[in-house]
């Protein structure tokens, strides 16, 4: 239920309104509604003013109340502009559950190249700003601006953050697994889509720095493969020989299976393929894909943790099994 203007339009219900329906005081009932501590307001007259509020149908001001606090109980999560894939699906459920169980709510938000938005942190005024990955010089500046606590990798206020969410031993595995299972002409299979393409290349260079350090020779091949052109890459990569292959993620991963099979090639007797990520589509995959298995999780869990530590001002998190990644060898290795 709300309040009714002269003019028909709707309005809040303040406590102010509860206050004259009872014939009390702004503070008695303020204090109420308030829950403040140290007050001696009977039992009796509390049960009043809390079944006449949820009557006229009362709602807390929470815009007011943080004004007044100081604290929003929001924590701002900056996502970088890539496909909201399973990963980061499961990632961001979990750490939204983790922060509703402490009383905090979880909002996102991704900065496009030329987007025009006005940013959240400067009209929410969140507790904790999180970022997955680097903010540039202004937005960071931004961010501090707003009064939130900033957790930004490569700024001050948190360890080894960009290492923790970027899980960077990924490609590294992938390699040494291929390595280990004979493989010596390795390839690394890209993805096309535009917005991964740093970390594209972050993995790009990682896995073909590893490649040179356990086989003494670079990466054979790399190539960005999609659906159209996957049949005839796959082709070149065995006529030169490759027979091993690190994929980008699951998705690219069985690309290049697929593309295999259907050129009567043998997965994993002469062509290996482990992917990344460790999707229910590795598991699911005819072959099932060997991959790097990425406990998403948790790692959303220790992220909850990670801005709850900045939101009370108490010791961050270690960073434990949930932040590291493994591989999950199946068939096609």
């Amino acid at each position: 239920m709300s309040g009714t203007s002269a003019g028909g339009t709707s309005r809040r219900i303040t406590a102010a309104d509860v206050a004259r329906s009872l014939g009390l005081s702004r503070a008695t009932v303020g204090f109420v509604l308030n829950d403040t501590p140290g007050q001696t307001i009977p039992e009796a007259t509390k049960r009043r003013v809390l079944d006449q509020a949820k009557r006229l149908g009362y709602r807390p001001h929470t815009a007011a109340r943080a004004l007044a606090s100081g604290r929003s109980r929001i924590v701002l999560l900056v996502l970088p502009d890539w496909p909201i894939d399973h990963n980061l699906r499961v990632n961001l459920d979990e750490a939204s559950v983790v922060l509703d169980r402490a009383g905090y709510s979880l909002v996102t938000m991704t900065p496009h190249p030329d987007g025009q938005a006005v940013p959240l942190w400067e009209t929410l005024s969140p507790d904790v700003v999180l970022a997955m990955t680097p903010l540039s010089d202004a937005q960071y500046e931004g961010v501090l601006g707003s009064g939130a606590v900033a957790l930004v990798p490569g700024r001050p206020g948190v360890d080894d953050l960009a290492s923790d969410l970027h899980h960077a031993d990924g490609p590294r595995l992938q390699v040494a697994h291929l390595v280990e299972q004979g493989c010596r002409r390795i390839a690394y299979a890209g993805t096309s889509d535009r917005r991964l393409a740093d970390l594209m290349e972050q993995r790009l260079a990682l896995a073909s720095a590893t490649c040179i350090e356990l086989t003494g020779s670079p990466l054979a091949a790399s190539e960005a493969i999609t659906p159209q052109d996957a049949g005839g890459i796959v082709q070149g990569w065995r006529e030169a020989g490759i027979d091993g292959v690190a994929a980008y993620n699951d998705d690219i991963a069985a690309l290049v299976v697929g593309a295999a099979l259907r050129q009567g090639v043998r997965v994993p007797d002469e062509l290996k393929v482990i992917g990344h990520d460790d999707t229910p589509l590795a598991a699911m995959f005819v072959p099932a894909i060997s991959s790097v298995r990425v406990d998403s999780a948790g790692l959303g869990r220790f992220l909850a943790d990670l801005a709850l530590s900045a939101a009370t001002a108490s010791a961050q998190p270690v960073a434990g099994p949930e932040t590291r990644v493994a591989v999950t060898r199946r068939e096609t290795t």
